[in-house]
């Protein structure tokens, strides 16, 4: 008779949130379609979703949150490097996926030379850094990102150091502490959205320090939100609450007040939502949504902007019309959400299966 052997502790997860996966899944496509309007309509008080950088932020407090549900009772049982190899697993195959498409696109676009302006030396540094997240600001004519290749890359660089920090200060730290934390962070989240005149920062050269304010409060305030219990029970279900999150991103960009709604929606708005979207209802047919939307919200984040770059070489080269554009980006963005799920299902997926086996294994 054969013995199934327990699952390892380290290898358990507990159930999700579901309606929070839906909610992250609207963000991310809402950053999909920003990073189209910000070529198309470089204005961005003409640009009806300009306040979609503000999701980034939304993605911090989620992994707050969720980082604190998930390991706040293991990982003094698992210990750091258990926790470190878990969230590779997790976040870094599409790290170097995305790499591997923006590489491809900057050699191969077909509607720009700028590579040739690049020694293949060069190439290849921005290809390490990209797969190594190391912030390497390299192309000027591109505005000088820290990622040039797949430019989000520059979040998933704070959410690494957001998840150290977790693992080896946060972790161990009482709530009157992290509270404390919270409002130094809070102070500095408000500062430099006085300096830069918005929150839109972290990704480039100029405003790196930025990209460290805004995961240091939300990610703390993410995990102050799950730590205190902060469930809201109520009927509302995924429409409704996915209504509440959509609405900021379409908050019209003026340079007058930005400085004050931006770092109000980040410190007050996204706990409450994330909070929200914790304790609601959910229909089975909401529940298929919002496991697909969960599911492709990360592959999407991290595989589109090589294409956006592609988009950038379009508008420069052919001068399209607005009304040529209305058609181009709706559709690039539908073919975009199925290459993340090409992505998901053939590619990282297996990734993860693979190198959770092997983690099993040695175990």
């Amino acid at each position: 008779m054969s013995v199934t052997k327990p699952e390892p502790a380290v290898l358990k997860t507990k159930p999700h949130f579901e309606i929070l996966d839906g909610l992250r899944g609207i963000a991310a496509i809402a950053v999909v379609i920003f990073h189209f309007m910000e070529i198309a309509v470089p204005d961005y008080p003409k640009n009806f979703i300009a306040h979609a950088y503000l999701a980034v932020d939304f993605f911090f407090c989620l992994s707050g949150f969720v980082i604190a549900y998930a390991y706040d009772s293991k990982l003094e049982k698992i210990g750091a490097i258990q926790f470190f190899k878990l969230r590779l697993i997790r976040l870094h195959p599409l790290v170097i996926i995305g790499s591997m498409l923006g590489l491809l696109t900057f050699v191969f676009d077909p509607l720009s030379n700028l590579h040739a302006a690049y020694s293949s030396g060069k190439t290849f540094l921005m290809f390490l850094a990209s797969c190594l997240l190391v912030p390497f600001a390299a192309v000027p004519e591109r505005y000088f990102n820290f990622f040039h290749l797949n430019p989000p890359t520059w979040s998933l660089f704070w959410e690494y150091v957001a998840n150290i920090f977790y693992a080896l200060v946060l972790f161990k730290l009482r709530n009157k502490t992290l509270w404390f934390l919270l409002l130094v962070a809070a102070v500095l989240l408000c500062w430099e959205a006085h300096y830069a005149g918005q929150l839109g920062i972290g990704w480039g050269k100029g405003n790196f320090t930025g990209g460290g304010v805004r995961v240091f409060y939300s990610f703390l305030a993410g995990m102050l939100v799950y730590r205190s219990k902060w469930i809201i029970k109520s009927r509302l279900g995924f429409i409704s609450i996915g209504i509440l999150l959509t609405v900021i991103f379409l908050v019209p960009f003026n340079d007058k007040f930005n400085r004050l709604t931006d770092p109000a929606i980040v410190i007050f708005y996204f706990p409450f939502l994330i909070a929200l979207g914790a304790g609601a209802s959910l229909s089975v047919k909401s529940n298929r949504i919002c496991k697909f939307l969960g599911e492709i919200s990360y592959p999407l984040y991290m595989v589109h902007y090589p294409f956006i770059w592609v988009f950038f070489s379009y508008v420069e080269a052919k001068k399209p019309t607005m009304g040529q554009l209305e058609i181009v980006i709706p559709i690039a963005t539908v073919l975009l959400i199925g290459l993340a799920y090409y992505v998901l299902v053939f590619f990282d997926l297996p990734l993860r299966k693979y190198f959770t086996a092997r983690m099993k294994k040695n175990l």
